[in-house]
């Protein structure tokens, strides 16, 4: 599946650039790998893609395509890890109304630790998945796409808060209409959101046996309860 690279040579440069004050540097010494997920999803899914976290966002650097071009070319876990951080701390400058305007410091502390250690440890890594995602090969789809980091739905154990409620949204919906609004997510925006948020190339980036199975997923689930595990 083909994705976007945006902007991926200037966050290239840029990481050869400080390779040199961040080398050696070992965040992940007391990182919590699965917090800088969480983490990762909730607050930079929404623009960056990554794999092994499920998001598709493309408005930032596709970090996968990124730092597979700098371990490629010998940049190590470790200095991947301090580019990350410096890159929270000092992003690439842009006007705030530009939608790939990145603030900085949107994690900080321990948080911020975690997400370098957690993105030096995946991104660009050869052949990584997500992980197994609940809900079957529709919640699969709805996890590899990154819907969770911007969606609440039950089903998928996902609490996104970016985009609509689905277990609220979907109720009463017919397939057509939730496909509808998975390709072309403008076209009716919900109240209290804006527009532009969601990719709108879903149609091409998603195979058509996937969407199938991400918009039954998504028709069969929303707003039924889960058993209790």
């Amino acid at each position: 599946m083909n994705r976007p690279r945006l902007k991926a040579a200037g966050l290239i440069s840029l990481g050869l650039a400080v390779a040199a004050l961040a080398s050696g540097c070992d965040l992940q010494e007391n990182a919590d790998l699965d917090n800088g997920r969480q983490l990762f999803i909730e607050n930079c899914g929404t623009c960056h893609y990554l794999k092994e976290a499920g998001t598709s966002g493309n408005l930032g650097p596709d970090l996968d395509a990124a730092f597979a071009n700098a371990r490629a070319e010998g940049m190590d876990q470790d200095t991947i890890e301090g580019v990350v951080a410096d890159q929270i701390s000092h992003p690439r400058y842009t006007d705030p109304s530009d939608p790939s305007y990145m603030p900085a410091e949107l994690v900080t502390g321990q948080d911020a630790e975690d997400v370098s250690a957690y993105v030096g440890s995946v991104a660009g890594v050869p052949g990584i998945e997500p992980p197994t995602a609940p809900g079957g090969p529709g919640g699969q789809v709805f996890a590899n796409n990154g819907c969770g980091s911007c969606h609440t739905f039950a089903a998928a154990e996902s609490q996104g808060a970016v985009g609509p409620n689905l277990d609220e949204g979907l109720q009463g919906q017919s397939k057509a209409m939730i496909e509808e609004s998975i390709v072309d997510p403008n076209k009716e925006i919900t109240q209290g959101f804006q527009p532009n948020i969601m990719p709108d190339n879903y149609q091409s980036t998603i195979e058509a046996k996937d969407l199938q199975l991400l918009v039954d997923f998504l028709y069969d689930n929303a707003g039924k309860p889960q058993k209790q595990k």
